[in-house]
């Protein structure tokens, strides 16, 4: 039976295509996989997608597992890249929702920082007209009205794995957007907003 084999042994099943190794692997990593970015996340369904895609991952990249020499490491390592990646968006999100509201006070000493302000703004809805209607209407419930996922979920009928692979699409077009019809400044400010942690 593939349980008693050690680990190297399995890696290199799995380098073959061996399904069972896979799952023996799985097993044998899952709980303590789990545990761990619950942990940090604090979040069941976000922990449930991050062991999801490390796992269909390491399915997809198993012709090179046979050279990996601590399995668990790996995919601690992976987990942990897939959190930070979800961090990141959850970051920039949360930037573009500050940037996309509208200036509601004067500031003394704004000038051309008002300027820009403003130039970027009215970019950024260019950018948000361009999208295709659904993907659009998600970006304005987001930005907008502040909806959460689940509430943009109900009011629109789709689910909440729709509205965020949606939502990141369209943040993506408005980020590459600006940057591409930005002057210098005003790039280096979109930059600085989606990307700074």
């Amino acid at each position: 039976m593939l349980i008693h084999l050690d680990e190297s042994e399995l890696l290199k099943r799995l380098s073959e295509g061996d399904r069972r190794a896979f799952t023996t692997l799985y097993n044998r990593n899952i709980n303590n996989l789990y545990r761990y970015i619950y942990l940090i996340s604090k979040s069941a369904e976000l922990t449930e997608e991050i062991v999801q895609c490390v796992f269909i991952k390491i399915w997809e990249r198993r012709q090179s597992m046979e050279h990996i020499h601590s399995f668990q490491s790996y995919v601690y390592r992976s987990a942990k890249n897939l959190l930070l990646d979800h961090i990141k968006k959850t970051k920039a999100e949360a930037k573009v929702l500050v940037l996309a509201q509208p200036d509601s006070e004067e500031s003394p000493e704004t000038s051309d920082a008002a300027v820009n302000y403003k130039e970027f703004y009215m970019m950024a809805q260019d950018a948000i007209n361009l999208l295709p209607e659904k993907r659009r209407r998600i970006v304005e419930l987001r930005t907008r009205e502040e909806l959460s996922l689940d509430e943009i979920a109900d009011r629109l009928s789709l689910s909440k794995s729709t509205v965020k692979n949606q939502l990141y699409a369209g943040m993506d077009f408005v980020r590459k957007y600006l940057q591409a019809n930005g002057e210098l400044t005003l790039g280096l400010l979109v930059a600085a907003a989606w990307w700074r942690i």
